[in-house]
């Protein structure tokens, strides 16, 4: 499929800004409809049945003793996640059960703080609000720190924001790390998201400095992007790096070339996020310190294809992207 019409980029940016409202940094296009599991050439398995046989976790008495009292009385952890993009958080092969690396994640540090754990769907737009009123207690739905949310949430953090850049596997491009590394590469992005912004910026520091311009592609869809970075109309994607890593482990198609921050030139990092003050997110960060130090956290990351959004020990309450 060709790159679209300026038309069709304006109506692409409609879409993508609807999009915006139902993750905090879209983690790509939805995966097909998951058999009982997917393997690669190089034979990396998920399994993606409802019986997902988790990494065993024991309760860390330290990091349990800081659960607060509230939540501490019906002993379970109740934790919502939006669903839907892998590796994430997606529904099984029964087409109801929350699978994925948040899932994952909930259920590891519920354990670690010896409760029982209870996942459940919802809208992106609906856990503000559920948080806030502790219709439920946590939410592990790819939610970025900002200063706006601190001002209602508190955070712990487990993961980095990263953009991915992806070529074909047998693809000869070098690593990508800087403005020059994408000068006069045809580069597939989606339109009006933070990863364009980034990539314009690049490419007029590339024009400054007399180099080639970047080629920006846009698709309607992703299977349309991966024909044309396959066939080699395309040399680049560039977006969400959880999706895109979880697709090349997957299929072996495609391999990783760079990585860059999602809030470049800022940082940008994922985080369990709880209501403010209620005293969760410090215990959360003790038992995702306790999962980091025991080696759980890093089977959890690499099960999914994550290994490289790893952080090497939760923060609580870090410093947040700004204010727009």
């Amino acid at each position: 499929m060709a790159p679209k019409t300026k038309l069709a980029a304006v109506v692409a940016l409609a879409i993508s800004a609807l999009l915006g409202l139902a993750a905090c940094a879209d983690p790509g296009a939805s995966a097909a409809a998951p058999s009982s599991s997917a393997t690669n050439s190089a034979g990396k398995t998920f399994n993606l049945s409802p019986e997902q046989d988790r990494f065993k976790v024991s309760a860390d008495p330290a990091a349990a003793a800081l659960v607060p009292e509230a939540i501490k009385a019906d002993g379970k952890l109740t934790v919502v996640t939006t669903g839907g993009a892998a590796p994430l958080s997606l529904f099984a092969t029964d087409n109801k059960t929350l699978i994925g690396s948040e899932v994952d994640i909930a259920y590891a540090v519920g354990e670690s703080l010896g409760l029982d754990v209870d996942v459940l769907p919802v809208a992106w737009a609906d856990w503000p609000l559920g948080i806030e009123s502790s219709k439920y207690e946590a939410v592990l739905s790819n939610v970025t720190v900002t200063e706006a949310r601190k001002e209602k949430f508190d955070f712990a953090t487990y993961r980095n924001d990263l953009l991915g850049f992806y070529a074909k596997s047998d693809s000869g491009i070098g690593e990508i790390k800087e403005a020059k590394d994408v000068a006069g590469k045809k580069i597939i992005v989606g339109s009006g998201t933070n990863q364009e912004a980034i990539l314009v910026r690049w490419d007029e520091e590339n024009k400054k400095n007399g180099l080639a311009p970047v080629e920006f592609q846009y698709y309607d869809d992703d299977s349309a992007s991966g024909l044309a970075l396959q066939s080699g109309r395309a040399d680049l994607t560039f977006g969400p790096n959880a999706a895109a890593a979880y697709k090349a482990a997957q299929d072996g198609k495609t391999k990783q070339v760079g990585t860059l921050n999602g809030g470049w030139p800022l940082t940008a990092q994922i985080a369990f996020t709880t209501k403010k003050g209620n005293g969760l997110a410090v215990a959360a960060q003790a038992a995702l310190n306790h999962l980091i130090d025991d080696g759980t956290y890093a089977k959890i990351l690499d099960r999914w294809g994550l290994s490289s959004e790893a952080i090497q020990k939760s923060e609580l309450n870090p410093a947040g992207l700004p204010k727009k």
